[in-house]
């Protein structure tokens, strides 16, 4: 039902059918998951952004293709999503055929989180890291001002029988998305997530947002965000977080720039059985879970579950505001 909803929304808002349910599918796996943050919430900014004019609301994305184990796609700046969706089938054959293979997203906005895309992968029985950058929000480690972006980065592992072993974290103590959700609740963040314009740290959200981000880690954060910057920016022929924020030009919108996934399948890593792999990586989470900690994700399966049992809870508001912007109030 909220898909459906979502669907009519984007489409109302100008976006062709093929993407408003590509996009729509995004959010609603982020609501149906607990993940507020790329759920509805990114509604507004992805209206925004058709509004003024930054992304193309039919662009039809091209795939290129040869014989080697990389495949480009060009979004037409349009979103993401659907260059994705057409892309998965030809990456699977190639993962199935060379071991590795390599998606080039080029031209894309991309607003999402990225676990909905390397577990689509992991769920087919390969495993997947993805990357991209974003806009500048965040201080390189020993700076002060916005340099990098909040640079996600997700890998995906299958597991038979089992949800699959995901991670997804920014390379910033938090995704941006958190700090505007303490704002929006008018809650202190807490000391460490990020400093004020004057470089001093901060716990109130507003001057946060002004100032920067800072990197998980300190100079490890720094380090891998800036690998993100590199290999899904520079190396992609595609554009950075300063060039993606410049190009931006204060309008407002979703970011545009190239993501880059990387797909292997683990059934020609090595000559040892299949099985024994499975079971070694089970093997190694066990003894995770066995120290009392938890796995990544854990808790988003556990809302998935609940949320197909029990559906997606939202807010009598919230639904009445959907089914306005919809034409259906």
């Amino acid at each position: 039902e909220l898909a459906a909803l979502l669907e009519a929304v984007l489409m109302k808002a100008g976006l062709s059918e093929d993407h408003a349910r590509a996009v729509g599918r995004v959010m609603v796996e982020g609501e149906r998951d607990d993940c507020r943050s790329h759920g509805i919430y990114r509604l507004p900014w992805v209206i925004k952004s058709l509004a003024v004019g930054k992304v193309s609301p039919d662009a039809v994305p091209l795939l290129h293709e040869n014989e080697t184990v990389i495949v480009r796609a060009d979004a037409g700046k349009g979103y993401s999503c659907l260059a994705l969706e057409m892309a998965l089938p030809v990456m699977e054959r190639k993962a199935r055929q060379f071991g590795l293979a390599a998606l080039v997203i080029n031209n894309c906005f991309h607003f999402s989180a990225l676990w909905p895309e390397v577990e689509a992968f992991a769920r087919r029985g390969l495993a997947a890291i993805a990357m991209n950058p974003s806009y500048i929000s965040v201080a390189p480690a020993g700076g002060s001002k916005p340099l990098l972006g909040t640079n996600p980065f997700a890998f995906a592992w299958p597991r038979p029988g089992a949800h699959p072993y995901v991670f997804d974290f920014a390379t910033s103590v938090v995704a941006r998305g958190e700090i505007e959700l303490h704002r929006l609740d008018e809650k202190p963040i807490p000391l460490g997530w990020a400093v004020d314009d004057h470089g001093k740290p901060t716990t109130d959200p507003g001057e946060a947002l002004r100032g920067a981000m800072l990197t998980f880690g300190g100079h490890k954060g720094s380090a891998i965000s800036t690998m993100v910057e590199i290999l899904s920016g520079a190396m992609i022929g595609d554009l950075m977080s300063h060039e993606a924020t410049a190009y931006d030009n204060g309008a407002g919108a979703v970011p545009l720039h190239g993501e880059l996934l990387l797909v292997m399948s683990p059934e020609l890593f090595s000559a040892e059985p299949l099985e024994n792999r499975h079971s070694r990586a089970e093997d190694l989470f066990a003894r995770i879970t066995d120290q009392g900690a938890r796995l990544p994700s854990e808790r988003r399966f556990a809302a998935r579950e609940e949320s197909l049992k029990n559906g997606i809870p939202l807010l009598t508001a919230k639904l009445a505001e959907l089914r306005e912007l919809a034409g259906q109030g």
